[in-house]
This record gives C-alpha cells, structure tokens and sequence, in this order.
C-alpha cells in the first residue's frame, strides 16, 4: 500500500510532475533521475508514487519514466507495462529482446540548472 500523502508530499509530487513534463517526446528518464532534478536525492521511490497517484488520461507522460535498468517497472494495474512500451514505442524509443531501452542513447539530459 502506498503512503497517505501529506501536505508536503502534494508539494513534492507537484515538483514531480514539473520534471516529467519536460521530459521531451522519443526520451526517457530514470525515477533517479527525476527525484533528483526534481530537488528530491535518493527519493526514487516517492517518484514511483507521485506517477501511480495520477488520474488515468492524465497530461503528465508518466510512460517516459522507466527504472534504473532502462526497464518498465512492474504495475498493479493489469495492462499498463503494455501501455507504456507502446506509447514509447510509438515516439520512436526502441526496447531490446530484455525488454529494455538503450538508456545511452535515449536517456534525457536537460540543460543543467533548469531541472523544475
């Protein structure tokens, strides 16, 4: 079960979702990655939470956040890893036979300073 959110964390999941909708079409971040431009180190977790909290149809492109390995992390809700390699799939990102993405050649790299 995940956490109750506190007033804090609303801030936090708001920042969050600042970094994820930089995150240009046909790239991907890591949770890492996010957590820490999102001035929240070490906080990966809190980003996997902040992204399963959003309401379906939302505008944040949750499906460009991919773990550590450059893989999609399992979901509760049956279907969704498919959802997200097809949207990734469809901006032009390719997976390898491990089910993974090349995150060196994929992985978004912001201007430094403008991570929210």
């Amino acid at each position: 079960m995940f956490p109750p959110m506190s007033r804090a964390g609303a801030g936090n999941y708001a920042r969050i979702y600042t970094v994820v909708r930089r995150i240009p079409r046909g790239r991907v971040a890591t949770y890492g990655q996010v957590a820490e431009l999102a001035g929240l180190p070490g906080h990966a977790r809190q980003v996997g939470y902040a992204l399963h909290a959003l309401s379906e149809g939302s505008a944040v492109p949750w499906h460009r956040v991919l773990n550590a390995r450059g893989g999609l992390s399992l979901r509760r809700d049956s279907g969704a890893e498919i959802s997200q390699r097809l949207r990734l799939e469809r901006e032009g990102v390719r997976f390898d036979a491990g089910g993974r993405v090349a995150l060196e050649r994929v992985r978004w790299r912001p201007s430094r300073g403008r991570g929210t």
